[in-house]
């Protein structure tokens, strides 16, 4: 699955963790990382690996990170200004109104969606029928986590059957992601059958009938096997409500469908449509949407054998499935770079009858869409801005002309008509759920209500085009106070991802006025990786191109100082997870550029990485050792093997948690080590862990207010301002 969290925005206050591992006593240094070195030679290439035992969770590692944790959580708590941010940011959270996530529209006016009101930890489940209907809580992690002695639950992903009697949804804890699949009657708010363990992915889908769904499932793997089986021959079984788990039956995968000649780390969804007589089998590494697809006639399943067709590989690069009736939509960027729409008939399934339903557009990039029964509602997005735009019998059009940013809701499973929902993108103003009629009117739903802080500065958006090391213009976006005046003292922080052709997109957070307030700049960078301007733009920070990705950052950087922003004292530059190349490689190149830099769950060890369980899902993206020519692509972007001793290297927060599925925390801890023996700089190397969270998904609010607060600290204490010293 890819190193980015769906949930994840990458401001301020993107992901969660708080320092659980605490040891009782106070340390005036880090401690040493006991160290036994490993040499190896790779395609030619002699490596030497000091601190590769810290791989294994040994007693000596586990005491060893505790102590480091210790000392984080210790030196965090002494900068005088962390306290007041905490409180602050806690307030600011408790009164700008109640944080909402996906939303699904069903059928009959059912909203089905993730809501944590203010003042409250997590996440629930909530069900609304019809938008003046009141509210109705299915699942409540926070009295999970209560009967568990406060270990956070949290809510992966839900799915409600076709009729609203059942909502599918699994449940996680302690930041794990490791969900167990439930099924909940909403007639009765009781669970009905078995729990079942480790279906990891989204992606259960309902059968027409309501009464059967399908869903994908883990193998077991006794004790000692090694990591790198975790996602490998996994299945798609049909279960019916209130069956045994054993019961249930499976549909596809590799060791399902030996004749398919499927790939081990084909992991695969099959998905219906209550319009439909067919049902599609779509198979991803869990990385690369481009897998491979196949369809069967659901009278099949009366067979004992299903007879799978197969509709397209990897080699059609398509990235995003639906189905309604008899045909299959699809997303393509083959001979489409900015992406297209094919319809495949599935009666004919030769892909040469495939018809063109929406062309590529002429400007933007094709992102995301969903099915109308007479229309195609797309996402296009524009650097940092998306528009939802309707293809009908008239032609194209935006659905919402007079909205600055507009994205199409999570939902329309059904093929829904009538008025549209569209959800507000905006740098300066809180989201908005509207319903757009016919003619653009739109009314505000009042699902999302958050309000902006009040007596906070006013905040302004620049968007700009920086030129990079070889002249390609990347787009950044700047936020910062009105009354900024540009004398190159402002605290600022740089942020970046940049792969897997996901981009950042316009969004607000109250929260940030924390740092608006103590006069601070964000700035955003859409480097090559992403896919801010289609597939050759993702194709341009990947594998061997993977330099762009920080060098785009490095440009962003010297663009803040020179245009008066900032100043290399009081630059910080952020990245999680797989935007932990991004900060890692732009720190280690470029370290007198910036003063501070925070590593968050970071992907920092590239060239060990695929020796973990999801680093296997990620070879995709990022290449194997095992390749010449990937090695070399691995070895470039791995922040780990390109920290020298006696560099004077930025102050570095390094921030994991202990359950994190995506990331391995090692590749945290290896990375702090060698950094705080490396450095010549006498700025703090600060290890900051968490017993109870993983890669920021499920993480509770309290858990990213105290985040929040140790990261902007941390950047304030390090760019010596007034009141930030200990």
């Amino acid at each position: 699955m890819p190193l980015k969290t769906f949930a994840l925005r990458p401001l301020i206050a993107a992901g969660a963790v708080a320092c659980g591992l605490i040891a009782p006593t106070w340390a005036q240094t880090p401690p040493p990382a006991p160290s036994q070195p490993v040499t190896e030679t790779l395609h030619g290439v002699t490596l030497v690996d000091p601190y590769r035992n810290l791989e294994t969770r040994s007693p000596e590692t586990l005491a060893w990170m505790r102590a480091q944790a210790a000392y984080a959580s210790q030196t965090l708590d002494a900068i005088p200004v962390r306290q007041p941010l905490l409180q602050r940011i806690e307030q600011l959270a408790r009164t700008t109104g109640d944080a909402v996530g996906p939303v699904l529209r069903m059928p009959g006016e059912r909203y089905y969606y993730l809501q944590r009101k203010a003042g409250e930890n997590q996440f629930k489940l909530v069900l609304r029928s019809g938008l003046g209907g009141a509210e109705q809580v299915l699942v409540d992690p926070q009295a999970l986590a209560r009967a568990a002695g406060g270990t956070p639950h949290a809510i992966n992903y839900f799915m409600p059957s076709w009729d609203g009697r059942y909502v599918a949804y699994g449940i996680s804890v302690g930041g794990s992601e490791n969900a167990t699949l439930y099924v909940l009657d909403t007639t009765t708010g009781h669970t009905v059958g078995e729990p079942i363990p480790r279906v990891v992915e989204e992606g259960v889908s309902w059968m027409p009938d309501n009464q059967r769904f399908a869903y994908n499932q883990l193998r077991e793997l006794p004790p000692g096997t090694p990591d790198t089986e975790t996602y490998l021959d996994s299945t798609v079984f049909l279960q019916t409500v209130g069956q045994k788990a054993a019961q249930a039956r499976p549909l596809f995968g590799p060791t399902v469908n030996r004749d398919l000649k499927l790939d081990r780390l084909d992991v695969a969804q099959v998905i219906f449509s209550p319009d439909s007589g067919y049902m599609v089998a779509r198979t991803t590494d869990t990385t690369s949407p481009e897998g491979k697809l196949f369809a069967a006639p659901l009278a099949a399943l009366s067979a004992p054998a299903i007879d799978w067709q197969r509709i397209a590989g990897p080699e059609d690069k398509i990235t995003d499935i639906a189905l309604r009736g008899n045909e299959l939509v699809v997303r393509t960027y083959q001979g489409a770079p900015r992406g297209k729409l094919l319809a495949v008939p599935l009666d004919n399934q030769a892909q040469a009858q495939a018809r063109t339903l929406v062309p590529e557009p002429a400007t933007g990039v094709l992102e995301g869409f969903e099915l109308e029964k007479d229309a195609v509602l797309t996402e296009e997005r524009s650097s940092f801005t998306l528009r939802a735009v309707r293809y009908d019998a008239q032609g194209r059009h935006d659905i919402a002309p007079a909205v600055p940013g507009s994205t199409l809701i999570n939902g329309n499973p059904a093929h829904l008509g009538g008025d549209t929902l569209v959800g507000t993108s905006s740098w300066t103003a809180p989201q908005r759920l509207l319903q757009v009629d016919a003619h653009g009117g739109t009314r505000d739903t009042g699902l999302r209500n958050q309000q902006a802080p009040a007596s906070v500065p006013e905040i302004v958006a620049e968007e700009v085009m920086v030129p990079s090391h070889d002249g390609v213009m990347v787009p950044l976006a700047i936020l910062h106070r009105k009354d900024l005046k540009k004398d190159g003292q402002a605290p600022t922080l740089l942020i970046g991802y940049g792969a897997y052709g996901l981009s950042e997109e316009a969004h607000f957070l109250p929260r940030n006025f924390a740092w608006f307030e103590r006069g601070g700049v964000i700035a955003i960078a859409n480097v090559r990786g992403s896919g801010a301007f289609g597939d050759p733009w993702h194709r341009a920070g990947f594998k061997a191109t993977k330099p762009n990705t920080w060098k785009d950052g490095i440009a962003a950087a010297k663009y803040l100082v020179a245009q008066g922003y900032t100043h290399p004292k009081r630059l910080g530059i952020w990245g999680t997870s797989a935007g932990g190349i991004f900060v890692g490689r732009a720190v280690t190149e470029a370290p007198d550029l910036f003063a501070a830099a925070i590593f968050d769950v970071g992907s920092l060890d590239t060239v060990r990485s695929e020796n973990s369980a999801n680093g296997v899902t990620n070879i995709s993206e990022f290449g194997t050792v095992q390749d010449p020519e990937d090695f070399k692509s691995l070895l470039a972007m791995s922040t780990y093997q390109h920290i020298e001793k006696g560099v004077a290297y930025p102050a570095v927060l390094l921030i994991h948690g202990m359950n994190d599925p995506r990331v391995d925390t090692w590749e945290s801890a290896k990375t702090a080590a060698k950094l705080q023996v490396s450095t010549s700089s006498g700025k703090p190397v600060l290890l900051r862990l968490d017993e109870q969270a993983g890669h920021g998904i499920g993480s509770t609010a309290q858990q990213a207010y105290t985040k929040q607060a140790d990261l902007m600290a941390f950047l304030l204490w390090q760019f010596g301002l007034a009141g930030s010293q200990p």
